[in-house]
């Protein structure tokens, strides 16, 4: 049997228990809180996936809590500085990761429209080169009728491929 003056008394083993759980709940304050596809809020001390987009991050952990410099030990040399925190690299990637992504988008969009205006012009271009011959013209209807250009649809037809090819020709 175990004697009962090797026991700790009760108020210093509630102390001791106080103290370790205060000790151990101290990494817990670097939370990460967001609201996933579903709606639900969702809170861990790991970052949020990265399917989760931007604004639905709800939390996140301060860098003070996380990066704070450990004590120095008294017989140490000069005072060091704390160092600065750290910011999430991962969260950094993924941002520039997004960056990189919109930037892409954006010069496809580009890209695709100054082919469509190339495309554009050279029709219009070639539409005025018919139209200035002299030749006739035919066009169908709405009816699917074959109907030859008069000079004022001829002069319509042509003001208009000049307008198009002043917009989309540069």
């Amino acid at each position: 049997m175990i004697s009962s003056r090797l026991l700790p008394s009760r108020p210093f083993a509630a102390l001791l228990c106080g103290l370790l759980i205060a000790t151990l709940s101290a990494p817990a304050t670097a939370q990460w809180k967001w609201r996933d596809k579903n709606g639900q809020i969702t809170v861990s001390d790991l970052p949020p996936p990265r399917d989760v987009p931007q604004q639905n991050i709800l939390q996140r952990p301060d860098p003070a809590a996380i990066a704070r410099p450990a004590p120095a030990p008294a017989a140490s040399g000069p005072l060091e500085t704390p160092a600065k925190p750290q910011v999430d690299k991962e969260l950094q990637a993924r941002k520039q990761a997004a960056d990189q992504e919109q930037a892409a988008r954006v010069k496809a969009d580009t890209d695709r429209l100054n082919a469509q205006r190339a495309e554009n012009c050279k029709s219009a271009r070639s539409h005025l080169a018919a139209l200035d011959t002299g030749q006739r013209i035919a066009r169908y209807n709405d009816k699917g009728e074959r109907e030859i250009l008069d000079d004022k649809q001829r002069a319509s037809e042509t003001r208009r491929a000049r307008d198009v090819i002043a917009a989309d020709c540069r």
